[in-house]
């Protein structure tokens, strides 16, 4: 065999390892559907440009992908079906502006915290009315987001002529400049990000009002799954110590 022969088999033969590698390594990057909603500007939403699922959420999402070693897909996921797609199998993670409670901890398991908020009264523009709790609005007709923590506290309270239920904070705040409710309770940086942007028109945050139920907001898996737990509290507490979380943060303005 001559020294040009040997060549081009050596030169073959390491090709072929280095493309068995990379496929190796490719097919042991694990891909998990991390579930986000299209309503919750700017910790998740749609980009109409794009048509993909972005914000705060997503970007932390990847942000541990990198450090933990595994992709994510997002899936677009109404905010109620979060949790019943988790625990059916659907998606494998949620990442979305969805507060830690005790009652969803029976359900389901919380990362450590990446985030902390509490909730906004939204009002209409010209409503110079002071409410520093959701008691000074007794005997009104109010509303929140279904499956928020928010409506279930009202729904408790039993002093209000009615809560309403919406799809979407969006919803919510059309009723709401309509005059069909006298305010809503949402997501403080939601709502204040998208009154901001000029997308929620004639509506204001109360400027009297004191944030109830402040949160932690987390990363969210199935209540068994340990391993996938380790698994992102690691990459959180990567992503805090390198910056990469306040950066994360600092991009979307909160």
């Amino acid at each position: 065999m001559s020294s040009f022969d040997r060549f081009i088999r050596t030169g073959a033969a390491a090709l072929c390892a280095a493309i068995l590698t990379f496929s190796a390594a490719q097919a042991e990057t694990p891909v998990y559907n991390v579930g986000a909603t299209t309503t919750g500007i700017p910790f998740t939403f749609l980009n109409v440009e794009t048509n993909q699922i972005q914000g705060v959420m997503v970007d932390i999402a990847k942000a541990i992908g990198q450090k933990g070693g595994f992709e994510v897909g997002v899936q677009q996921t109404v905010f109620s079906a979060l949790i019943p797609s988790l625990t059916s199998g659907k998606i494998d993670i949620i990442s979305a502006a969805m507060l830690k409670t005790a009652e969803r901890e029976k359900v389901v398991s919380f990362s450590d915290p990446v985030y902390r908020y509490g909730a906004g009264l939204i009002v209409k523009a010209d409503d110079n009315g002071t409410y520093v709790t959701l008691d000074d609005l007794k005997g009104e007709i109010v509303g929140a987001q279904v499956g928020t923590v928010f409506i279930d506290i009202m729904t408790k309270m039993g002093i209000f002529k009615e809560v309403r239920s919406y799809d979407s904070i969006g919803d919510m705040v059309r009723d709401l400049s309509l005059g069909r409710i006298k305010a809503g309770v949402g997501d403080q940086p939601i709502v204040a990000y998208q009154i901001k942007q000029g997308t929620f028109k004639g509506v204001k945050l109360s400027p009297s009002f004191q944030p109830v139920n402040v949160g932690e907001v987390c990363l969210i898996t199935r209540k068994d799954d340990r391993a996938m737990q380790e698994k992102l509290n690691k990459g959180i507490a990567a992503i805090k110590a390198d910056g990469t979380l306040d950066g994360i943060i600092a991009k979307w303005g909160l």
